[in-house]
């Protein structure tokens, strides 16, 4: 029996990435409920999807007993509770990233994890999508460049003024930028070193640039250090992308071991490489360029093989949990040290 999702909560543009991955891993869409705070969005999932079917009651997505999954990009301090509400209506959620603003919303979630049985899981970016990481993880993993050592970690964005949604510029309904940029890297972080545990060294947020904004206190600078029983991670985060670079960013990765490292070049190779996901390599007998684009990411197949079988290889629901948890953790350090 083919598996089907549902999508509810159109507010960002990752929407149309999630539902491709997922009709790509053998996941029929059943429907989508076309309210949205963005029309940018709304026009580009229309253009995209031409014959998926439209629902205008949103009830009937969520009550269809042959739907297994809701897939959500809603705003995002709204994720919560209407993953709360899927679940309870006997469906498995996920959501884009961050998935979790609050506090008070990650224990109404696990709650709502515990009380049904459901699945609640959040896409994090390079987990999910970027055959580099996946290639880097599987090195580590080999003992490529020996005992890892640390990762550093840098995710700048291009800000995009014009298209963003009044959502976008607050904290209370965005999350702040470590919660909504530094999950990816947190996630990224416990994944190469096997762990659900990490000390949160150093937080900081900054407003660097106010008059590139509509408001004041739009945060455009994060940063975080986190440090575990295998490496320590640095990571950054930023809304400085230039509009001179050929795509939204210029997303790298440093990953040290004690035999060797590798460095990621996400998006672009700036040094003239076409294409993204490229990775080198270096060890004590070779340099080496690996280009990633061809490489298989199959976390979405696994996630709907998980569906199916309720097992938990694509990602545990602890880990998931505990990404959100360290994320909101290093954004109270860093307001607490204001």
């Amino acid at each position: 029996m083919t598996m089907r999702f549902a999508l509810i909560g159109l507010d960002h543009r990752h929407v149309y990435e999630l539902t491709q991955y997922l009709m790509d891993a053998g996941m029929e869409c059943a429907g989508w409920w076309p309210v949205t705070t963005n029309p940018h969005v709304l026009a580009g999932f229309r253009k995209r999807f031409p014959d998926l079917p439209e629902v205008a009651e949103r009830d009937r997505l969520l009550d269809d007993p042959s739907i297994q999954l809701i897939l959500s990009a809603a705003i995002p301090n709204e994720r919560a509770a209407l993953a709360i509400e899927a679940m309870r209506r006997g469906k498995d959620v996920l959501v884009d990233k961050p998935g979790i603003t609050t506090h008070a919303d990650l224990a109404a979630v696990e709650a709502a994890v515990a009380e049904t049985g459901r699945r609640f899981m959040v896409a994090f970016g390079d987990r999910w999508a970027s055959p580099a990481s996946a290639k880097a993880k599987a090195l580590v993993r080999a003992g490529a460049i020996g005992r890892l050592v640390s990762t550093t970690g840098m995710s700048p964005h291009r800000l995009n003024r014009d298209t963003r949604p009044d959502w976008f510029w607050s904290a209370r309904t965005n999350g702040s930028i470590l919660v909504d940029i530094g999950c990816h890297q947190i996630d990224s972080f416990l994944q190469l070193t096997g762990r659900e545990e990490a000390e949160i060294v150093h937080a900081a947020i900054r407003t660097v640039a106010p008059e590139r904004t509509p408001v004041n206190d739009f945060q455009d600078w994060g940063e975080m250090i986190l440090r575990n029983d295998v490496a320590t991670a640095t990571m950054q985060m930023h809304w400085f992308t230039p509009d001179g670079l050929a795509d939204w960013g210029d997303g790298r990765a440093f990953i040290v071991g004690t035999e060797g490292y590798i460095e990621l070049r996400k998006n672009l190779d700036i040094a003239g490489r076409e294409g993204p996901h490229h990775l080198f390599l270096v060890t004590n007998t070779k340099t080496e360029h690996i280009a990633c684009a061809g490489e298989a990411v199959t976390t979405m197949r696994d996630f709907v093989a998980d569906l199916r079988d309720r097992t938990e290889t694509a990602m545990t629901q602890s880990h998931c949990f505990a990404v959100c948890r360290l994320a909101l953790a290093a954004e109270a350090r860093a307001l607490g040290d204001r």
